[in-house]
Order: C-alpha cells, then sequence, then structure tokens
C-alpha cells in the first residue's frame, strides 16, 4: 500500500516535533530539514492542528509544538486520518468499479485481508515507539544544535 504525500508529509512532521520537544518549530524549519514544499506543509500543520495532533502559536515566541505526548499519538489513527482513501484497487469503490470479474473476484478478499494487517501493525505503534532513537534523529534534522551539545559535552 503506498501512502500518499500528505500521510507522508504529517508523519514526517509529528517525528520532526517529537526529536525536539522542548522546541517549538516552524514550517519554514521543517521544510527546510525535509527539503520540502512549505505550502505543503501549511495544510499538513493547518490539518493536524484541527485534529489536535499539534499546537501552534502565532507571535514572536510562536511555532508548532506536539499537543500531547509522543506516546498517545498512534500512527495508525494518523494514517487513517490523513489518508482520503485506504482502497488499494479499483472494486474496494463501489461508486466508481468497473471491473467485470467483480462479483466473482477472490483478489478482494486477500487485498482486505492485507489492508487490516497493514492498519493492524501501525496500530501497535506510536509516535514514541518510531522516535526512540530521539538523538540520532536530532543530529540528522538539526545537525548544528546536534554538533553544538556534542562539543558542549565533551569539553
Amino acid at each position: 500500500m503506498r501512502l500518499t504525500s500528505f500521510t507522508d508529509y504529517s508523519l514526517r512532521v509529528l517525528m520532526f516535533l517529537a526529536a525536539r520537544p522542548e522546541h517549538r518549530a516552524t514550517i519554514a524549519e521543517i521544510a527546510g530539514a525535509f527539503e520540502i514544499s512549505e505550502n505543503h506543509l501549511m495544510k499538513v500543520v493547518h490539518f493536524l492542528g484541527r485534529e489536535k495532533l499539534l499546537t501552534t502559536t502565532r507571535g514572536k515566541n510562536g511555532g508548532i509544538s506536539l499537543s500531547r505526548s509522543p506516546s498517545t499519538i498512534n500512527l495508525g489513527r494518523v494514517v487513517r486520518l490523513t489518508e482520503t482513501s485506504t482502497a488499494p484497487v479499483e472494486c474496494f469503490d463501489r461508486k466508481n468499479n468497473r471491473c467485470v470479474i467483480t462479483p466473482v473476484c477472490q483478489l478482494k478478499g486477500v487485498l482486505m485481508e492485507a489492508v487490516k494487517a497493514f492498519n493492524a501493525t501501525l496500530d501497535r505503534y506510536t509516535l514514541a515507539d518510531v522516535t526512540a532513537n530521539q538523538q540520532e534523529l536530532a543530529g540528522l534534522l538539526f545537525p548544528k544544535t546536534a554538533l553544538r551539545a556534542g562539543a558542549g559535552a565533551a569539553a
């Protein structure tokens, strides 16, 4: 199953924020770290804020942060919120299905089982699980900060 860019970016935003929880990030920072469009990220951040996964604060000391602990943000829920359709093939969409073998097709059941397994796997994990390597993530996402922190620790 292929996830949309919207879902991919949503997961990346959440991981970025979980990697440095004490810091309010900006859309520009996140876009720069992942080399993706600020315009796309604005839509993602707006959506995640509406879904109460993010808190956005305007002003000089504003920015974006997680609205709750990463351990309470379930990956399966995030994917289901951000994906417009989890239908892997046309026959799952009754309105637009034009496949002539649908009435006798046994592939649909296999694919349904695969989608359920995919969702069940995601449901077993939280944002905390996939950001447990917080230092390594921070080293890649915030290299200048990681270098300063490392230099201070070595002194």
